[in-house]
């Protein structure tokens, strides 16, 4: 991923928490023709490799988990906007997107182990249903989940090199921000809104001078 360095994100705490937060991601591999893509939710266990390891599952019957040649890489996205230039209220501008991504880079294993597999599935409920209210109760001992593991298989991918981006007009002055800031909190969307805050948080970052 391109990154310019007023964009670059390091922190790997802040990176975990993305792909916590935006955890249905791209895993993208190479197969016998060429690219695959998937998208799949993954779980990040920071305790299996010094920069986590991803925990998935897909269908028995998709190609991708087979045909895996050397690296794959996780595309997490987060919230993006698309930046008038209208509204720097200067002359000289030009039209952008701002947009926060993590890509995570590894080395893929498949997991067909029955309870290997079957706690991962658990786990995955137990990450997604405790937003909810009256969490779902997963029965490992349903006829049905037994099922279900036939139908697929896990894996796991350590990561090997984590890159975090977040293009919040860092290249532009405080004032050029905070009148995008204002302009995203205006429009109706909700990733318009979302970036407008990540970017009112970011302005307590330092602002590289070269790039104003």
């Amino acid at each position: 991923m391109y990154i310019p360095t007023a964009f670059a994100e390091t922190d790997t705490v802040a990176l975990h928490e993305f792909m916590r937060r935006y955890s249905f991601a791209v895993l993208i591999s190479h197969g016998n023709e060429g690219l695959l893509a998937n998208h799949v939710p993954l779980l990040l266990d920071v305790e299996g490799a010094p920069q986590g390891v991803l925990l998935g599952h897909m269908a028995r019957a998709n190609p991708q988990w087979d045909q895996v040649e050397g690296e794959v890489m996780a595309v997490f996205s987060g919230p993006h906007a698309y930046v008038s230039p209208a509204w720097y209220g200067e002359a000289e501008t030009v039209p952008t997107w701002n947009y926060v991504a993590v890509h995570a880079h590894g080395t893929f294993h498949v997991i067909e182990d029955k309870d290997i597999l079957l706690s991962i599935l658990r786990r995955s409920v137990q990450f997604y249903e405790s937003r909810r209210e009256s969490p779902w109760d997963f029965v490992d001992s349903a006829p049905h989940i037994d099922r279900l593991l036939e139908a697929i298989v896990g894996f796991r991918i350590v990561i090997k090199r984590l890159e975090g981006k977040r293009k919040l007009s860092q290249n532009h002055t405080e004032v050029r921000r905070r009148r995008v800031i204002q302009a995203l909190a205006g429009q109706p969307d909700d990733d318009s809104q979302a970036i407008a805050r990540l970017m009112a948080e970011d302005l307590d970052r330092p602002v590289d001078p070269a790039r104003t």
